[in-house]
Protein backbone atom coordinates (compact mmCIF):
# COMPACT_ATOMS: atom_id res chain seq x y z
CA UNK A 1 0.00 0.00 0.00
CA UNK A 2 2.74 1.99 0.77
CA UNK A 3 4.44 1.53 -3.05
CA UNK A 4 1.24 2.53 -4.69
CA UNK A 5 1.53 6.30 -4.45
CA UNK A 6 5.31 6.76 -5.89
CA UNK A 7 4.16 4.09 -8.36
CA UNK A 8 1.55 6.24 -9.62
CA UNK A 9 3.74 9.10 -9.81
CA UNK A 10 5.74 7.55 -11.90
CA UNK A 11 3.23 6.46 -13.98
CA UNK A 12 1.92 9.87 -14.45
CA UNK A 13 5.12 11.18 -15.67
CA UNK A 14 6.10 8.66 -17.84
CA UNK A 15 3.90 10.07 -20.90
CA UNK A 16 5.02 13.29 -20.30
CA UNK A 17 8.42 12.87 -20.73
CA UNK A 18 8.10 10.21 -23.88
CA UNK A 19 6.33 13.40 -25.29
CA UNK A 20 8.28 15.96 -24.47
CA UNK A 21 11.35 13.69 -26.11
CA UNK A 22 8.99 13.34 -29.36
CA UNK A 23 8.45 17.15 -29.52
CA UNK A 24 11.82 17.69 -28.81
CA UNK A 25 13.27 15.00 -31.78
CA UNK A 26 10.49 17.37 -34.62
CA UNK A 27 11.96 21.06 -33.23
CA UNK A 28 15.30 19.11 -34.48
CA UNK A 29 14.39 17.76 -37.45
CA UNK A 30 12.62 20.83 -38.23
CA UNK A 31 15.31 23.34 -37.78
CA UNK A 32 17.64 20.94 -39.50
CA UNK A 33 15.04 21.36 -42.73
CA UNK A 34 15.20 25.28 -42.32
CA UNK A 35 19.17 25.50 -42.29
CA UNK A 36 19.71 23.05 -45.01
CA UNK A 37 17.06 25.36 -47.12
CA UNK A 38 19.38 26.05 -50.45
CA UNK A 39 17.82 27.88 -54.08
CA UNK A 40 15.55 26.31 -56.28
CA UNK A 41 13.53 24.41 -53.01
CA UNK A 42 9.54 24.79 -53.09
CA UNK A 43 8.71 25.61 -49.42
CA UNK A 44 5.02 26.08 -47.50
CA UNK A 45 5.28 28.67 -44.65
CA UNK A 46 3.02 28.45 -41.49
CA UNK A 47 0.61 30.99 -43.20
CA UNK A 48 0.18 28.66 -45.77
CA UNK A 49 1.97 30.52 -48.61
CA UNK A 50 3.87 28.03 -51.61
CA UNK A 51 7.10 30.05 -52.49
CA UNK A 52 10.19 29.33 -54.15
CA UNK A 53 13.82 29.97 -52.43
CA UNK A 54 15.82 32.67 -53.84
CA UNK A 55 18.06 32.63 -51.57
CA UNK A 56 19.33 31.19 -48.56
CA UNK A 57 22.86 32.69 -48.03
CA UNK A 58 21.57 34.38 -44.62
CA UNK A 59 21.88 32.78 -41.33
CA UNK A 60 18.51 34.42 -39.84
CA UNK A 61 16.70 34.89 -43.18
CA UNK A 62 15.81 33.38 -46.44
CA UNK A 63 14.10 35.08 -49.54
CA UNK A 64 11.02 33.34 -51.04
CA UNK A 65 9.47 34.51 -54.60
CA UNK A 66 6.22 34.65 -53.98
CA UNK A 67 4.75 35.44 -57.79
CA UNK A 68 7.10 35.58 -60.53
CA UNK A 69 9.80 38.30 -59.95
CA UNK A 70 7.99 38.95 -56.51
CA UNK A 71 10.54 38.41 -53.94
CA UNK A 72 10.36 38.98 -50.15
CA UNK A 73 12.42 38.40 -47.17
CA UNK A 74 11.05 35.46 -44.73
CA UNK A 75 12.96 34.34 -41.10
CA UNK A 76 13.76 30.82 -41.32
CA UNK A 77 11.54 29.74 -38.90
CA UNK A 78 8.64 31.02 -40.87
CA UNK A 79 9.16 27.76 -43.48
CA UNK A 80 7.03 24.84 -41.78
CA UNK A 81 8.14 22.07 -45.14
CA UNK A 82 9.61 21.37 -48.21
CA UNK A 83 6.94 20.41 -50.81
CA UNK A 84 8.00 18.58 -53.80
CA UNK A 85 6.43 19.93 -56.82
CA UNK A 86 6.87 17.49 -59.01
CA UNK A 87 4.54 14.91 -57.51
CA UNK A 88 1.61 17.53 -56.54
CA UNK A 89 1.66 19.02 -59.92
CA UNK A 90 1.39 14.99 -61.24
CA UNK A 91 -1.23 14.21 -59.42
CA UNK A 92 -2.74 17.19 -60.37
CA UNK A 93 -2.95 16.30 -63.80
CA UNK A 94 -4.34 12.37 -63.51
CA UNK A 95 -7.45 13.49 -61.76
CA UNK A 96 -8.97 14.79 -64.56
CA UNK A 97 -10.97 17.08 -62.72
CA UNK A 98 -10.45 20.07 -65.18
CA UNK A 99 -12.94 18.68 -67.62
CA UNK A 100 -16.27 17.68 -66.73
CA UNK A 101 -18.00 14.64 -68.13
CA UNK A 102 -21.14 15.50 -70.02
CA UNK A 103 -23.78 12.72 -70.41
CA UNK A 104 -25.79 12.32 -72.93
CA UNK A 105 -29.34 13.96 -72.93
CA UNK A 106 -28.52 15.82 -69.54
CA UNK A 107 -28.35 19.56 -69.85
CA UNK A 108 -27.44 22.15 -67.31
CA UNK A 109 -30.04 24.40 -68.92
CA UNK A 110 -32.61 25.86 -67.16
CA UNK A 111 -36.01 24.40 -68.70
CA UNK A 112 -38.89 26.46 -69.54
CA UNK A 113 -41.51 24.04 -67.56
CA UNK A 114 -39.85 24.47 -64.04
CA UNK A 115 -39.55 28.49 -64.47
CA UNK A 116 -41.80 29.99 -61.80
CA UNK A 117 -45.11 31.61 -63.21
CA UNK A 118 -45.68 35.15 -63.61
CA UNK A 119 -49.20 34.86 -62.03
CA UNK A 120 -47.64 33.62 -58.51
CA UNK A 121 -45.12 36.38 -58.48
CA UNK A 122 -47.56 39.05 -59.31
CA UNK A 123 -49.28 38.30 -56.07
CA UNK A 124 -46.41 38.26 -54.05
CA UNK A 125 -45.98 41.68 -54.80
CA UNK A 126 -49.39 42.67 -53.70
CA UNK A 127 -49.47 40.74 -50.52
CA UNK A 128 -46.73 43.40 -49.21
CA UNK A 129 -48.42 46.65 -48.23
CA UNK A 130 -46.96 49.23 -46.48
CA UNK A 131 -47.44 50.29 -42.86
CA UNK A 132 -48.76 52.96 -41.72
CA UNK A 133 -47.38 52.42 -38.03
CA UNK A 134 -44.18 51.76 -38.73
CA UNK A 135 -42.61 54.76 -40.86
CA UNK A 136 -44.10 53.38 -43.81
CA UNK A 137 -41.93 50.20 -44.65
CA UNK A 138 -43.27 47.63 -46.63
CA UNK A 139 -45.03 44.37 -44.62
CA UNK A 140 -45.63 41.16 -45.62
Amino acid sequence: MEFLFPLLIVLLFIPIFLSGRKQRRQMQEMQKMQSALEAGDVVMTTSGLRATVVDASYEDTIDLEIADGIVTTWVRGAVREKVNPTVDDAADDTTGEDSPTVIEGESDAPSLEKAPSLEKTASLDKTAEKDESTNGTARS
